[in-house]
């Protein structure tokens, strides 16, 4: 496969579960803003930490002065000079899939280009300003379509291992970062662990990663952060933990190379990263990460994971430059 089409269904990937992302963050945090009585003052904190997340807080200060929840979701859902937010997302998402439209399916390229014409024409803002709701759960549904139609109609080869290095790169990467802006940001200094808001506040968390429900069903209801830090950081079969993500990337990297995943087998630099960070994840205990503090544990995964995308990078796709 050529580096050019390798690195384009890279990013495609990654984009649409970037947008996928995004929505399903500012939707939680709309939906939590409705509890008042709850939060009260600590409004502010959660679209604060929203900004702070996608580590885009210099570029949205120079163009908006303040941090409201309407300047916040116009940022990250609709702001063109954002590179990040849902539209520019899928604006760069269509035009990766145009430019390899022979290795993907008609039908991924025609749910992609539906989103992107809905954006462009307005359609997706009108829809905004009737129901947030609807529109969150459109994106969202949109996003989750294009990956349902792309398993279903795409060959399962090379580059759909690509497709899936984004798509699990991305989506472990954006895992540690709610959990990290909660844990480090979002708890109220004069809030006692355990208390009213910081339950809510790990609730969002948990919805934040569309962990809910498989919680719930694990740990029976129980609300407290180093359980639900353990079940995004290490549960083996929810896939939004670290864990899961980092095991599906190395999967894929072994399918490209070819190279079997037995014995601490590996070809390129980035196997070796990604072997060697899954079974961190697989034996390390929440006490060593509490020990070493979440935060800083936190930090080491993204930096991690952005050294897996670096060697991704050189082995794969360093000839464009």
């Amino acid at each position: 496969m050529l580096s050019r089409v390798a690195d384009t269904l890279y990013w495609l990937s990654r984009y649409i579960e970037r947008a996928e992302n995004n929505a399903r963050m500012l939707d939680v945090n709309l939906q939590l803003t409705l509890d008042a009585t709850l939060l009260n003052r600590y409004t502010q904190q959660h679209w604060e930490s929203i900004i702070y997340s996608l580590e885009d807080t210099k570029l949205f200060l120079e163009i908006h002065p303040t941090i409201t929840e309407q300047t916040v979701v116009d940022f990250v859902a609709f702001e063109r000079k954002n590179p990040n937010s849902i539209y520019s997302c899928l604006c760069v998402a269509r035009e990766n899939a145009r430019s390899v439209r022979e290795l993907i399916s008609s039908e991924m390229f025609e749910q992609l280009n539906r989103m992107y014409l809905d954006f462009r024409s307005g359609e997706a803002q009108r829809l905004f300003r009737s129901s947030s709701y609807q529109f969150f759960k459109w994106a969202l549904q949109g996003c989750h379509l294009f990956q349902g139609i792309a398993d279903a109609t795409m060959t399962h080869d090379e580059g759909w291992d690509f497709l899936q290095l984004g798509k699990f790169l991305e989506r472990a990467d954006r895992t540690s970062r709610i959990l990290d802006i909660k844990y480090h940001i979002l708890l109220p200094k004069e809030e006692q662990v355990g208390g009213t808001v910081d339950t809510v506040q790990w609730f969002a968390v948990l919805n934040s990663c569309s962990a809910a429900q498989p919680y719930r069903r694990q740990f029976h209801g129980e609300i407290a952060p180093w359980t639900i830090a353990e079940f995004l950081i290490k549960a083996a079969s929810f896939p939004r933990s670290i864990r899961f993500c980092v095991g599906s990337l190395d999967h894929s990297l072994h399918n490209i190379t070819g190279v079997e995943r037995r014995d601490f087998h590996y070809k390129v630099e980035a196997e070796r990263l990604s072997g060697k960070l899954l079974a961190d994840l697989s034996y390390v205990t929440i006490d060593d990460v509490f020990q070493t503090g979440l935060h800083q544990y936190l930090d080491g995964i993204q930096f991690r994971l952005g050294e897996i995308n670096q060697a991704i990078y050189e082995e794969f796709c360093e000839w464009l430059d």
